[in-house]
């Protein structure tokens, strides 16, 4: 694997070196970010699970679904480049792999590289083009352990997405205009459509913004995009921005709720004529630590522009 930058500290009163945390990536506002660090208890689950993907990737590393289960478990891990590594290697034995380029440009997105996200999902897109949808399974199961999305939906919306982060929203809205097609259920239509209600609103087609919340009623339940479906709500005015979000509670659980609807509220904001209040938002969330997370990095890519 690559090497990456290691902080190192070195304690006067020993003679032993301390290895704390590994730089993964640079943020768009410079800032070095790097390699989160679990739990033991998490960590040793993560552990386990990358390692007998490693072992199986080892004893036939020739198998596709050997080559991406053990590049998804390094970036479960934060462990980006090494996982971009793998995937780089399996397009080599498998260059008309799309799920091969929809994971590395996942994981560019993780990076911070867009430009290279953007290629990797435009070549998957195409090399997708005329498959039936294929559901993919879930790393991290949600509550009913039912995957939800696909090859096609994962490749769309993250391509969508890095053109949202780079700034240009006019490309994205394309992107996830097509997205909605492989959003076939109700996990799916409501992440879509916030993205596509965020794109309408910073392009100026107030319009097209209101109208594509009618794909979303009011008594639409999902199984793990609540937080996507709050915000829906929140655009729709059947809830109140201060209700999904608590900038004065310092709490672990607040900081939670700050990453996770961070942003949406914070670009609603900004969109509505208050700039301070949005800023203010998009600063809490890049002073969280999850910086993989899509929110986190749009918020970043605000503060950069």
């Amino acid at each position: 694997m690559k090497n990456r930058i290691l902080l190192i500290f070195y304690s006067v009163f020993s003679t032993s070196f301390c290895l704390a945390q590994i730089q993964e990536a640079t943020a768009l506002t410079g800032e070095a970010l790097y390699q989160i660090l679990d739990s033991k208890s998490v960590k040793a689950k993560k552990d386990s699970l990358t390692a007998v993907a490693h072992i199986q990737f080892k004893e036939n590393p020739q198998n596709l679904d050997n080559i991406i289960w053990y590049g998804r478990r390094l970036a479960y891990q934060t462990q980006y480049a090494d996982a971009i590594e793998v995937y780089t290697k399996g397009i080599k034995r498998f260059p008309k792999s799309p799920e091969l380029y929809r994971h590395r440009g996942h994981r560019y997105i993780s990076i911070r590289k867009l430009d290279k996200a953007i290629a990797d999902f435009e070549v998957a897109a195409k090399l997708a083009e005329g498959r039936k949808i294929e559901i993919e399974p879930d790393g991290i199961p949600n509550k009913l352990n039912q995957p939800l999305s696909s090859l096609q939906f994962n490749i769309y919306y993250h391509w969508a997405l890095a053109y949202y982060l780079k700034g240009d929203f006019a490309k994205a809205t394309t992107i996830f205009e097509d997205c909605i097609n492989y959003s076939i259920n109700p996990d799916l239509l409501v992440a879509t459509v916030d993205w596509l209600y965020m794109c309408y609103q910073r392009t100026g087609q107030k319009d097209k913004a209101k109208a594509i919340l009618q794909l979303v009623p009011d008594n639409t339940t999902v199984i793990e995009n609540d937080a996507y479906l709050k915000r829906i709500m929140l655009y729709k005015g059947k809830t109140q921005a201060q209700e999904l979000i608590d900038l004065t509670n310092p709490s672990p659980a607040s900081e939670l709720n700050i990453i996770t609807q961070g942003y949406g509220v914070g670009n609603w904001y900004l969109y509505n004529g208050q700039e301070d209040k949005a800023k203010e938002i998009f600063k809490k969330i890049v002073a969280t630590s999850y910086w993989p997370a899509f929110g986190y990095i749009a918020a970043e890519a605000e503060l950069s522009r």
